[in-house]
C-alpha cells in the first residue's frame, strides 16, 4: 500500500497479543495504546508521541472452503470452536459464515494455550488449526495440530501436519484417511493373530510341511501388505 515509505527501525519489540513496540511509538489494538475504547472489528492503532491516534482497519476473506471444512469436520462428529485474537465484532461474522458454533474473541496467545490444556484436562484429544506466531503455544499443546501452507514458519515447525494448498479441504480428507488407515492396521493385527493361533498348533503338530509353512507364511504377508494399501484409497 505504502511502497516508498521507510523500513522499520530496529530495536522493535514484539508483544504477543498486543502489538508491536518501538521505543515511544506503538502499534496495535486500542487497549494496548492506551485508549479505552472496544474495537469495532480487526483495527490496529498507531500511538506516536505528540499526535493522534491512527486506525487502520482490516477485515479478513474466507478460505473459499472454510464453511465446506467444518460441515466435513461435522460430519465425521467433530465440532469445531473458534479461538481469535480479533474483536466480537469480526469473530462472531466468520463464525457465522463458517458455521461455527462456539467462538471467543480477543484470546490472547496465553488464553489459546489455556483452552487447548482445559480440553485435554477434560478428556478430549483437541485437533488445533492455525497459522499465526500467537496460534505456536495453542498448537503445541493439542493432542494434533495442522496449518495451513501459507502459514508462518514458527506455525508450520510446531505442527504435527501442513496443509498443502491454500484450502482447508484437506483436513477432513485427512482424519479420513487416518481413521482408514487405524481400521486397517487394526485388521491386520487381527488377521495376524488368527493366523498365528491356527498356523502354529499345525506346525508343532506336524501338518504343515517346509513348504507348505514356506507358502503360508508367504501369502499371509501378501494379504496383510494389500489390506494395508487400501488406505490410500480413502474417499476424497
Amino acid at each position: 500500500a505504502c511502497p516508498d515509505a521507510p523500513a522499520a527501525p530496529e530495536g522493535v519489540e514484539e508483544l504477543p497479543g498486543q502489538g508491536l513496540r518501538a521505543g515511544a511509538v506503538r502499534l496495535g489494538s486500542a487497549p494496548f495504546i492506551g485508549l479505552a475504547q472496544e474495537d469495532e472489528g480487526q483495527t490496529l492503532w498507531l500511538d506516536r508521541p505528540g499526535l493522534s491516534p491512527v486506525p487502520f482497519r482490516f477485515a479478513d476473506r474466507l478460505r473459499p472452503d472454510a464453511a465446506a471444512a467444518v460441515a466435513a469436520l461435522a460430519g465425521l462428529g467433530l465440532p469445531s470452536e473458534l479461538l481469535s485474537g480479533d474483536a466480537a465484532p469480526a469473530v462472531e461474522a466468520v463464525a457465522e459464515a463458517t458455521g461455527i458454533g462456539p467462538w471467543q474473541a480477543r484470546a490472547t496467545p496465553a488464553a489459546k494455550a489455556e483452552r487447548i490444556a482445559a480440553l485435554v484436562v477434560a478428556g478430549h484429544r483437541p485437533l488445533m488449526l492455525g497459522d499465526g506466531i500467537n496460534d505456536a503455544a495453542a498448537l503445541a499443546l493439542a493432542h494434533v495440530s495442522a496449518t495451513p501452507e501459507g502459514a508462518t514458519d514458527l506455525a508450520q515447525t510446531v505442527a504435527d501436519l501442513v496443509l498443502r494448498g491454500e484450502g482447508l479441504s484437506a483436513l477432513p480428507y485427512a482424519i479420513r484417511v487416518a481413521r482408514r488407515a487405524q481400521r486397517l492396521a487394526r485388521q491386520n493385527i487381527g488377521f495376524s493373530l488368527i493366523y498365528n493361533m491356527v498356523a502354529i498348533p499345525c506346525a508343532v503338530l506336524g501338518y504343515a510341511t517346509p513348504l507348505i509353512a514356506a507358502l503360508v507364511m508367504a501369502s499371509s504377508s501378501i494379504i496383510v501388505i494389500l489390506n494395508a494399501l487400501r488406505a490410500g484409497r480413502a474417499p476424497a
